[in-house]
């Protein structure tokens, strides 16, 4: 699977579109107020790729072990300093509703927690190449 994103930024304009292999999907994201750049910074997005991806694996993962969810609720924190630090204490939690018991909730939400793919990505580290 290759995933791209791109973003076209002038004033008061920007284009946000990610695509997985042949499929393109453009999302909203509004404009600073200065009308330069996204209104919602890397940070916050980081923190929603995670949680959106607890939360679709939690659905993949179920549905692999016969339990039927019915809904996902995810939140996740860190901090971020000055310019060029790195995030820190990035944290979250997770309650999935579901008829299972609690003892087969819990193993879900543990097993996709250390199976989750952004996650194991941010945990190995990675490697980042600005292409000339």
């Amino acid at each position: 699977m290759k995933i791209s994103a791109s973003i076209k930024s002038a004033f008061n304009q920007q284009e946000t579109v990610v695509q997985t292999n042949d499929t393109a999907k453009e999302m909203h994201i509004s404009v600073k107020a200065s009308g330069f750049g996204s209104a919602i910074n890397g940070g916050e997005l980081l923190l929603l790729s995670l949680a959106t991806c607890f939360c679709n694996d939690i659905y993949r993962e179920a549905t692999k072990r016969n339990i039927t969810v019915s809904g996902v609720d995810v939140v996740f924190n860190g901090e971020f300093g000055g310019d060029g630090e790195p995030g820190s204490n990035f944290t979250y939690t997770a309650n999935v509703t579901s008829d299972a018991s609690p003892a087969e909730i819990d193993a879900l939400i543990k097993h996709t927690d250390q199976i989750a793919e952004i996650h194991n990505t941010l945990r190995k580290g990675l490697s980042i190449t600005l292409a000339t």
